[in-house]
């Protein structure tokens, strides 16, 4: 289990990833529907995976 230091160091890396993902699919969805598709596809992966930290977050918070 990680400490709670090292969760909110992972939630940010994970929500910056996010967005980057995020924004190179808006910047090639005219040029490149299908890598702009897998842009978003890694942006969701990136954004569940910090949801579920943030979870972990909360259990060991309490």
């Amino acid at each position: 289990m990680k400490t709670i230091q090292e969760l909110k160091t992972r939630i940010k890396e994970l929500s910056k990833q996010s967005v980057e993902f995020s924004k190179k699919a808006t910047e090639v969805c005219l040029t490149d529907r299908e890598q702009a598709k897998q842009f978003r596809q890694q942006a969701r992966e990136a954004s569940k995976r910090c949801q579920i930290l943030i979870q972990e977050l909360k259990r060991q918070q309490v």
